[in-house]
């Protein structure tokens, strides 16, 4: 079980979000585990994910391993 403090969490957006305000926010300088949350909703809900499996998810849609339908 991790520990997780939020306020600690350092949102960013990719780089190629557009301006239309549709994307995620990530925060990758928590221990351990890597955090996503909407960047419309800063308030809202936020997924966690052990940084291991973020950065094999990540590897696989820069890889575009995943089928667009």
């Amino acid at each position: 079980m991790y520990d997780l403090k939020m306020d600690a969490a350092n949102w960013r957006t990719s780089s190629r979000s557009g301006a239309n305000g549709n994307c995620v926010e990530v925060a990758d300088n928590l221990a351990a585990v890597v955090a996503v949350r909407d960047s419309k909703d800063p308030g809202g809900p936020v997924l966690v994910f052990v940084a291991e499996g973020w950065r094999r998810f990540t590897v696989e849609v820069k890889g575009r391993e995943f089928n667009r339908s």
